[in-house]
């Protein structure tokens, strides 16, 4: 009998650390930090052309590595400004990571309309909608100019580091760099579903 007590007396008492602690009992979104803030995730949807959605993902970088000190902030006007919202916060670590993030939906929204042309987003309100030569090559180039401009950023700071885990996603973000001027010199997709 005193084997069962004891047992359940341990198992109440796990219950309530369990409880206490919170785990395996909170939200694991409340507990996963977003890459981008609220009303960057609109400025997302509102732009769904490629070549617009790719300008808003750079100027959200930008605000996370202005945030850190490695970039001037974005010009926005007072409209532009409220439209984005508050500066992005975190540690030094977060933003970098943040940051990290959204040059990789960066890429992987420029791949994916590579992949599936017949995919591509059109704004259904303008008369003369622009075609997937129009788009891809423009959201490509910008994206292109930003990796020239933060590589050198990026290699800087990676010679200075010393905590390991931002050694780890400066180094990703300079491989990304140098990934996007690679793909940069290719030529480019022709628009035609590739079987």
């Amino acid at each position: 009998m005193k084997k069962s007590s004891d047992l359940a007396i341990l198992l109440v008492w796990l219950a309530t650390l369990f409880a206490i602690v919170g785990f395996g009992t909170g939200d694991a979104s409340a507990q996963r930090r977003d890459y981008l803030t609220d009303a960057e995730i609109e400025l997302v949807r509102d732009n769904q052309e490629l070549d617009k959605r790719i300008v808003v993902l750079l100027t959200a970088m930008d605000r996370r590595l202005a945030a850190v000190g490695l970039v001037p902030a974005p010009s926005l006007g007072k409209k532009e400004t409220e439209k984005w919202g508050p500066t992005p916060t975190g540690t030094r670590l977060e933003l970098l990571t943040d940051a990290k993030k959204i040059l990789q939906k960066a890429i992987d929204d420029i791949d994916n309309l590579a992949e599936r042309p017949d995919a591509l987003v059109v704004d259904p309100d303008v008369k003369n909608p622009k075609k997937f030569s129009d788009i891809f090559p423009k959201a490509l180039r910008e994206l292109a100019a930003a990796a020239v401009r933060l590589r050198p950023i990026f290699a800087q700071e990676l010679e200075k580091a010393t905590d390991r885990q931002e050694i780890g996603v400066l180094s990703d973000l300079a491989d990304l760099c140098d990934q996007i001027i690679e793909a940069s010199k290719k030529p480019l997709p022709d628009g035609k579903r590739k079987n």
